[in-house]
C-alpha cells in the first residue's frame, strides 16, 4: 500500500498567502474552462511542508461520457517528467556511482558511435549534447534493450558543447538508459524506488501507470490527436510520459525547494540540490525556445534575472526553478519563500497563448506570497 500523502493540510491564510491574488487565479482558471481553452485542470500550492490548497476544475475526459476532474485525477506531465528522471540520476551521483562529468560512453560503451564518445552527462543534462532531435520507436516502449540500442545510435547534429538547444526527448532517453545500466533496474522502477516511494508519493506520481490505476488518468487533448492509450500510459517515457496529481508534484517540489528533504525523508543533499538548480548555461539563448535564455540546470531551469523567461513568472524570485509540460502545465519551487506550486491541464495549447497564460498564472501565485 502507498504511504499516506506526506504534506499536512493547512490553508493559504495560515501559511502567509494573500487572499486576493489567489481569488484572481481561481477566477482566471474558471474563465479558461468557460472559454473552452482546456477541459480540466488541477492546482496545488504548498509552503514549508504543508499543503495550502488543492483544487480541481472541469472534466478529466470529455469523450465517451464526461468524467469530472477530481483531486485523485492523474494528469499527463509531459516534460515535467524530465525532472523526475533527472532526480533519479542525481541519487546515483550521491551514492558515488556516477559523476556529472562522466562520459556517457563510459557507462554505455555503444553510445560512442557516430562521434559521441566524449559527450558528458553534464552536457546531456543541460541540453548541449548535440543531438536535439534524437528519438526512439514505439517498439522500444516494451523492449528496453532495443531502446538502449536506438539511443546509442543517435546521430550528432552539431558539435557537443557549442550550442544550447532543448533535447525534447533525447536527453532523458539517454539518462534513462544510464540509470538502467548503473542500477540494473527498469528506469521506471528506479524512479519509483529512489524518488517517489521515499517521499510518500506512491499514490500521486507514476512514471508508467499500472493498468489497475489507468481509470484515474485524464485524457489529453490537442489540436492534433494525442495518444491516450493504455500502452502509452504504461510506457512511462522518461522525457514526457509521467502522470501525477498536482498535490503530488507540489510535494515533490517542496522537497527540491527545501534542500532534498520532505518531512523526515531526506532523499538528496542540500549541496546537490543547490548544484543542479543553479544556472549552468548563463544567458545563452535556447535555439528551441525562440532564443530565450532558459538558464538550464541539471534537470530544472532557473528564473534568474532576464526579462524573458518561460513558465516561472516574470515577477518570480531569481532563485525560483522548475519545469513545464508542453502547452499544458508547470511546476516550480521558490526556495527563498518555501513555496511550491503546480498547475496541470489536459489540453496542449499553442503559443503565444500558452506562454502568456503561464506567466499570468505564476505571477498571481508569486503576488500572493507574503
Amino acid at each position: 500500500m502507498p504511504s499516506p500523502y506526506p504534506l499536512s493540510e493547512s490553508n493559504p491564510s495560515a501559511l502567509g498567502f494573500a487572499a486576493a491574488p489567489l481569488e484572481h487565479l481561481d477566477a482566471l482558471i474558471r474563465s479558461h474552462i468557460r472559454e473552452g481553452r482546456y477541459p480540466g485542470a488541477q492546482i496545488a500550492l504548498a509552503r514549508n511542508g504543508k499543503l495550502a490548497s488543492m483544487r480541481s476544475y472541469g472534466n478529466a475526459r470529455t469523450e465517451g461520457g464526461t468524467m469530472p476532474a477530481s483531486d485523485d485525477t492523474l494528469f499527463l506531465l509531459f516534460s515535467q517528467t524530465k525532472v523526475l528522471t533527472s532526480a533519479t540520476l542525481w541519487t546515483l551521483v550521491e551514492e558515488g556511482k556516477l559523476s556529472f562529468m562522466d562520459k556517457v560512453s563510459d557507462i554505455l560503451p555503444e553510445f560512442a558511435a557516430r562521434g559521441k564518445a566524449d559527450i558528458t552527462l553534464q552536457q546531456v543534462m543541460t541540453h548541449q549534447g548535440g543531438f536535439p532531435n534524437g528519438d526512439v520507436t514505439q517498439a522500444t516502449w516494451t523492449d528496453h534493450a532495443r531502446m538502449r540500442a536506438e539511443v546509442c545510435d543517435f546521430s550528432l547534429e552539431w558539435t557537443p558543447g557549442t550550442r544550447l538547444q532543448y533535447h525534447g526527448r533525447a536527453a532523458h532517453l539517454v539518462q534513462a538508459m544510464v540509470i538502467e545500466a548503473v542500477t540494473g533496474q527498469d528506469y521506471r522502477n528506479a524512479i519509483r524506488a529512489r524518488i517517489v516511494e521515499p517521499l510518500g508519493l506512491g499514490n500521486d506520481i507514476f512514471v508508467g501507470v499500472p493498468d489497475s490505476l489507468q481509470s484515474r488518468c485524464a485524457d489529453t487533448y490537442a489540436p492534433e490527436p494525442r495518444d491516450n492509450s493504455a500502452a502509452f500510459r504504461a510506457a512511462g517515457l522518461p522525457h514526457g510520459g509521467g502522470y501525477a496529481t498536482a498535490r503530488g508534484m507540489a510535494a515533490f517540489y517542496q522537497m527540491l525547494g527545501h534542500g532534498g528533504r520532505l518531512g523526515s525523508a531526506r532523499v538528496l543533499s542540500p549541496r546537490l540540490i543547490a548544484y543542479v538548480s543553479r544556472n549552468h548555461t548563463d544567458e545563452s539563448p535556447d535555439h528551441a525556445m525562440t532564443g530565450i535564455p532558459m538558464h538550464r540546470g541539471l534537470g530544472p531551469h532557473v528564473r534568474g534575472t532576464s526579462d524573458r523567461i518561460r513558465g516561472l513568472g516574470t515577477i518570480g524570485a531569481a532563485v525560483t526553478f522548475g519545469h513545464g509540460g508542453v502547452g499544458s502545465s508547470y511546476s516550480w519551487a521558490d526556495p527563498s519563500s518555501g513555496v511550491s506550486f503546480t498547475y496541470l491541464t489536459n489540453f496542449v495549447s499553442p503559443d503565444p497563448w500558452h506562454s502568456a497564460r503561464l506567466d499570468r498564472v505564476a505571477n498571481l501565485v508569486h503576488a500572493a506570497i507574503d
